[in-house]
């Protein structure tokens, strides 16, 4: 990711409601390009940010987060490119395992990594914020 291609990674992030209120993708943005176990990787079609996610880990797993791919450019295999950027990016960090988090009402994009070879985890996602700033 370059500096120049922030607010259009926030914008692509924002057309495809991956947005909500408690995130703010600039400051998520801003903590991603901060650490040296994390990165946000781009695609771009004819110098236009058309893709994107945002990549990491913990020093035992992977995550990928904020998969996006312009509306107007779906079905051209960016999305596929991205897993595949992103699961390249932690192989070569050495995680042994990659994982992610999908809204559970978000049937197309389960569909969009089942067919990509991932699976559902017979786990229970637990948070705390700890910031005032939660839901």
């Amino acid at each position: 990711m370059a500096d120049a291609e922030r607010d259009a990674i926030v914008a692509l992030w924002t057309a495809c409601n991956l947005v909500v209120p408690w995130n703010d993708p600039a400051a998520d943005i801003a903590l991603a390009r901060s650490k040296p176990n994390a990165a946000l990787l781009v695609g771009c079609e004819d110098g236009r940010v058309v893709a994107s996610v945002m990549v990491g880990h913990d020093g035992h797993r992977g995550w990928f987060y904020y998969l996006a791919v312009d509306p107007a450019c779906r079905g051209r295999g960016y999305g596929r490119a991205m897993v595949a950027s992103a699961e390249q990016w932690l192989f070569q960090a050495g995680m042994p395992k990659i994982q992610l988090l999908v809204r559970e009402t978000n049937h197309a994009v389960m569909a969009f990594y089942e067919r990509l070879g991932y699976a559902t985890s017979p786990v229970t996602m637990m948070q705390k914020w700890l910031k005032t700033a939660s839901p």
